[in-house]
């Protein structure tokens, strides 16, 4: 009784794996393609070169994001006290 059972229970390889899907293929040549345009694109990008370093005279980051706030802040004052 467990010869039937068995039977319906064993790995059998797939029909497909006897003939390759010719997608595949095209699969892996659009893969390849990509992988060598991120790399063109990684070698692009390392040799520019960044804007703060471009323009030193600019703000950081952060005395800009406190210029923001600053101003921020005092358009809120000016909402809260209105000059008549």
């Amino acid at each position: 009784m467990w010869r039937p059972l068995a039977r319906l229970f064993r790995r059998r390889p797939p029909a497909e794996a006897e003939s390759p899907d010719p997608r595949a293929e095209e699969l892996r040549e659009k893969l390849a393609e990509a992988r060598t345009v991120v790399d063109e694109r990684d070698e692009f990008e390392a040799a520019e070169t960044t804007v703060d370093q471009a323009d030193p005279e600019l703000p950081s980051v952060e005395e800009r994001r406190a210029e923001v706030h600053e101003g921020g802040r005092a358009r809120v004052e000016q909402m809260r006290n209105p000059e008549p």
